[in-house]
């Protein structure tokens, strides 16, 4: 069950360009706080906030900045704020789905901030279910290729009750279900490190192809421009770029 998308991997790019940010943290920590305020702060009895840690080590994040945000979320926290959690749907340049995750204590500021992207950029953000139906909620966890062979991970992610592999030259991408995501990352982790990344991902059922250098361009500015809004968590599109596009994104 192998499968290799040039999309994956301008997104993987701009994802390793995003760790630089210094806004990185900030959205972890949010997460981080929003997580132990849903449930409890001990990540032992919270897998939210167990998944939220362990994306903040993928990222080196210090200890004591992942103790700030869970105390944050603790009942009585001097500077918390109420984070809600909302869900963006969209159509972006070329007329490829997007759905956007953010955590925001202002649902007007982030609407309207979210709306000037797709404004500014070409296209137009939609209504609730307008793109959902286009995806997938799933867990996924991403393996360097150096690590093992394909049929070792493929192996060991099915025993671990994993749903299904992907391996390219770079990556070992296992996908999960939602419920099960939290005890395959573990024993990934256990047998392979760390992972390059992990989390809930919207997995595209059926990908849009993008053959113009313009329109990549410009959805790739949009995915940058969204990513460095400290309300934005996370960004999905069903972008598939052709190879030759891809190619000259990354020299740009």
């Amino acid at each position: 069950m192998a499968g290799h998308s040039h999309a994956k991997n301008v997104a993987r790019r701009k994802e390793a360009q995003g760790k630089k940010k210094a806004n990185l943290f900030g959205k972890i920590a949010r997460e981080i706080t929003v997580s132990a305020k849903s449930g409890t702060p001990d990540p032992a009895m919270n897998p939210r906030l167990r998944m939220a840690i362990a994306k903040a080590k993928e990222v080196n994040m210090p200890n004591d900045r992942i103790k700030r945000a869970i105390e944050q979320g603790t009942p009585g926290a001097a500077d918390g704020k109420d984070y809600q959690e909302v869900r963006y749907e969209a159509f972006g340049p070329g007329g490829v789905a997007v759905i956007i995750e953010a955590l925001t204590d202002n649902k007007t500021r982030t609407v309207g901030d979210v709306r000037l992207a797709f404004t500014k950029f070409g296209g137009a953000l939609g209504e609730t279910g307008s793109v959902g139906f286009m995806f997938e909620r799933v867990g996924e966890i991403v393996v360097p290729a150096a690590k093992a062979s394909a049929d070792a991970i493929f192996e060991a992610a099915v025993e671990a009750g994993a749903q299904n592999v992907e391996s390219d030259d770079e990556y070992h991408t296992v996908y999960t279900e939602v419920g099960d995501f939290a005890a395959v990352r573990e024993k990934m982790e256990a047998a392979y490190g760390t992972p390059e990344k992990s989390g809930l991902i919207w997995k595209p059922l059926n990908m849009t192809p993008v053959t113009d250098f313009d329109t990549a361009d410009k959805l790739m500015k949009m995915i940058d421009w969204l990513e460095e809004n400290d309300d934005v968590q996370t960004v999905f599109t069903n972008m598939e770029i052709a190879e030759d596009i891809a190619a000259r994104l990354e020299a740009a």
